[in-house]
């Protein structure tokens, strides 16, 4: 075989991977990444530590965990399970409003309150998507259902505004409280 040949030639791999485990080719970074699949219960974890960072307590987290997994099939698929979470997130958060906040409102305000708080809640809950399960900017704007510019934009907002709030409560705190 001649040194053009050669150089023509080109390389497969024949891998036999294990089930559930999916390889993907970047042709922009020129290079093979393995992920493996997670099931629902894989993803058991991160479901409970985004609710409890997503409502401070655990009671609720729990229920915000039974409620998500009461209402997936044992098959979804990793980006399905996030966005029930979502869903039964923002229904918990619809539920305890109604409850707390008197009957008589006027519709336009109820509908600007309800966005806001939705809103603050999905930047709140992209920032939680990207670190804690360490999803990709493309997944977490499948899952909040808003454009991928706009997900990068909130993510960004929402790191911000998570570190102006701990340097304001480390700020708060007595010096003795780091020792």
């Amino acid at each position: 075989m001649s040194q053009s040949e050669k150089s023509s030639e080109k390389k497969c791999f024949d891998i036999d991977l294990p089930t559930g485990v999916e390889v993907t080719f970047n042709p922009i970074r020129v290079a093979a990444m393995i992920r493996k699949k997670r099931t629902p219960i894989d993803l058991m974890d991160d479901i409970y530590s985004l609710a409890y960072w997503m409502t401070g307590s655990e009671k609720t987290a729990n229920e915000l965990v039974y409620s998500t997994y009461l209402n997936i099939e044992s098959n979804a698929p990793e980006r399905e399970v996030f966005k029930t979470f979502r869903t039964c997130f923002l229904h918990s958060m619809d539920e305890s409003i109604s409850v707390c906040e008197p009957v008589l409102l006027v519709k336009r305000k109820e509908f600007q309150g309800v966005s806001l708080r939705q809103r603050i809640a999905d930047i709140k809950l992209s920032v939680l998507l990207s670190e804690i399960p360490g999803l990709k900017h493309r997944d977490i704007s499948k899952i909040i259902g808003k454009p991928l510019d706009t997900i990068r934009l909130e993510l960004s907002k929402g790191r911000q505004s998570l570190a102006n709030s701990m340097l304001s409560l480390e700020s708060t705190l007595p010096a003795t409280h780091f020792n």
